[in-house]
């Protein structure tokens, strides 16, 4: 070993190297993370080094032949995570965890979504180990090929010991109870890294497998007072006026507010839907509140006033917890529950999930005639989705609950040219050019669906409730969403996007726009009261949307929140009339009501507390009851 050679590199050094600056790479073009001043801009540039001088310094302690073979492997697999952070993180805006990986079984059914977000300059992801395999195979005389002594190896650790807790140093000046944040990947990612951050997340994946073994009826009672101590009562000319009615819940995939209202190429986007609000009460005020669940996550919300996770689809990662869904609720109160979705029961564990919130009747794939030439994209087009489902809905016994998922507005928004009722957007962003006529497509198919109600003599028997489940067009495509709406997109005009239509439309009402701040968390008490069913004494975290003295706040997953006069989101403040910042201590008298909202929800969801709950089993109490 006296020979060793320092002028040479190992493949080991050359190999943290390309990882290290391929991932700063990555960072730069690949995510859009905001840096603010030098300082942040090193931490994001040293915070992979110490991860792969660890993972791939175990090398340090094999063979030469076993080495080479381990960082090969290692690089590869390290790469991989990297590309499958960067394919969610195109469509979705977001990073990769544990939770999301279970839904594999989702996987089968996303077909050209996926494929959409891939490309032939991917192998760039690749290009490190694709180095590092020539170079084991052609052995230049640049890379040295030795043993490691115990004291090469001490002093290779200490090194990397050092720059983490460097980093770590770094990123709490910077940040403090960085750790605390665990809904702000973004923040975690730009300060631990990528890999730091996946290490974090198994941690985190852990402790929440263990809240429920540990979890005990006590938990509860703060959550009661403060469910209690924010109850309002509903509104007393509104209560129980739609008694005995059905329900027709519609969930528009991927429809976001800015669309109602608007026109592309001088079309209107949703004609339907304009004339529909007019006789409606409209909310142009309500936000999806949503996390990596998406469509799944807003059904878990808007069915139990409950938040979703941070990390995951509670559908997936709780769906043996005990609820107190609408469904159930309903079902006690005399109504015949189904859901109507023409895709795989299996979808988003839709078979387990809905078993858990009470539903009686899944109608799903097999319940429907799927044809190609009837198919688009994710499978049954809406229109005939519809008009199929007249027949399940006489079939049900009366009154009923029934909930419709949509498929055509959806992610890569794909359509025929015979289903085209308006042209695409004309830009360069293909994503966004799209989305307009498939929401079109969407909106005629309701159309078309109202009218069979009427025929069948279903619509005056039903309160109908359309909401939009998500956003359709990410922050990817902020800079084309900024040409189309004529301003840039800010953090602001981006949380102002997360606005999706909320229609109501009640038998003998007129008409009304209601402009209070609201979000999905709120229709599960909205419905149940007009429906006459109290819920004072259920664990909601929303407020009946037609209540007087509901406040107009609303919070989303991430952390922001949203209020009359304010927008509060990426660690800053901002004044609804001018859309600029403004001092975050603005901001603050609403920050801890926000951060006890998701903290108590979560409580509730990963201690599966419900099951402790003395009124789980009893019946809801009715207006005559009371």
């Amino acid at each position: 070993m006296n020979n060793f050679k320092w002028s040479k590199v190992s493949l080991m050094v050359l190999a943290i190297i390309l990882l290290w600056l391929k991932t700063y790479v990555i960072y730069k073009t690949s995510f859009d993370i905001k840096i603010e001043n030098w300082k942040q801009e090193l931490i994001l540039f040293i915070n992979p080094l110490s991860f792969l001088m660890f993972i791939l310094g175990i090398g340090l302690f094999m063979k030469e032949k076993y080495r080479n073979r381990y960082i090969l492997i290692t690089t590869f697999l390290i790469s991989a995570v990297m590309f499958g952070n960067v394919v969610f993180y195109r469509f979705f805006n977001d990073f990769l965890t544990i939770p999301v990986l279970f839904q594999t079984s989702n996987m089968s059914d996303l077909g050209s979504s996926v494929t959409e977000l891939l490309n032939w300059t991917d192998l760039f992801y690749f290009v490190d180990f694709l180095i590092l395999l020539a170079v084991v195979l052609l052995k230049p005389k640049f890379v040295a090929y030795r043993e490691f002594t115990k004291v090469h190896r001490r002093a290779f650790f200490l090194v990397a010991i050092a720059i983490s807790f460097f980093n770590l140093g770094l990123a709490e000046t910077e940040r403090p109870q960085l750790l605390t944040r665990t809904f702000d990947r973004e923040m975690l990612v730009k300060n631990i890294g990528t890999y730091n951050y996946h290490i974090y997340d198994a941690f985190l994946q852990s402790k929440s497998s263990a809240q429920r073994a540990l979890a005990d009826g006590s938990e509860l009672v703060d959550i009661e007072n403060y469910v209690r101590a924010n109850y309002k009562k509903p509104n007393e000319n509104l209560f129980g006026i739609a008694k005995g009615k059905n329900v027709i819940l519609i969930s528009m995939e991927s429809t976001q507010s800015f669309v109602i209202n608007n026109t592309v190429n001088g079309e209107e986007i949703t004609p339907f839907l304009n004339d529909f609000i007019k006789e409606s009460y409209y909310f142009d005020n309500f936000y999806h509140q949503t996390a990596q669940g998406k469509t799944s996550d807003s059904e878990f919300i808007v069915e139990n006033s409950l938040y979703g996770l941070s990390r995951g689809a509670v559908f997936f990662t709780h769906s043996g917890n005990e609820y107190k869904a609408t469904p159930e609720v309903l079902n006690e109160n005399g109504y015949f529950t189904a859901s109507l979705h023409a895709n795989n029961k299996s979808f988003w564990n839709r078979d387990i999930m809905y078993d858990s919130l009470g539903y009686q009747r899944f109608y799903s794939l097999p319940d429907y005639d799927v044809r190609d030439d009837n198919s688009i994209g994710w499978g049954l087009k809406d229109i005939d989705f519809f008009e199929q489902s007249i027949a399940h809905l006489k079939e049900m016994p009366k009154p009923f609950y029934a909930k419709f998922i949509t498929l055509t507005n959806h992610f890569p928004f794909e359509l025929g040219e015979e289903d085209l009722y308006i042209q695409p957007y004309n830009s360069t962003n293909k994503t966004v050019n799209n989305y307009f006529p498939t929401v079109r497509y969407t909106d005629e198919a309701l159309k078309l669906f109202v009218e069979r109600l009427k025929e069948e003599g279903l619509y005056e028997d039903s309160v109908i409730i359309i909401y939009g489940d998500h956003y359709g067009i990410s922050e990817n495509h902020n800079k084309t969403m900024g040409e189309f709406l004529g301003t840039e997109v800010t953090p602001y005009v981006s949380t102002q996007l997360q606005r999706v239509p909320l229609i109501v439309h009640i038998p003998g009402q007129k008409g009304k726009t209601i402009s209070k701040v609201s979000g999905q968390i709120d229709l599960k008490p909205t419905i149940l009261h007009l429906l006459g069913i109290n819920t004072k004494r259920n664990i909601d975290f929303g407020t009946d949307l037609f209540s007087k003295d509901k406040t107009d706040f609303t919070v989303l997953r991430d952390g922001s929140f949203i209020t009359k006069d304010y927008v509060y989101t990426r660690e800053t403040c901002y004044d609804k009339s001018t859309g600029e910042e403004i001092e975050k201590s603005t901001c603050e008298p609403y920050a801890e009501k926000a951060k006890n909202e998701l903290e108590y929800s979560d409580k509730v969801i990963y201690g599966d507390l419900l099951r402790f709950y003395e009124n789980t089993k009893s019946k809801v109490i009715t207006e005559d009851k009371k």
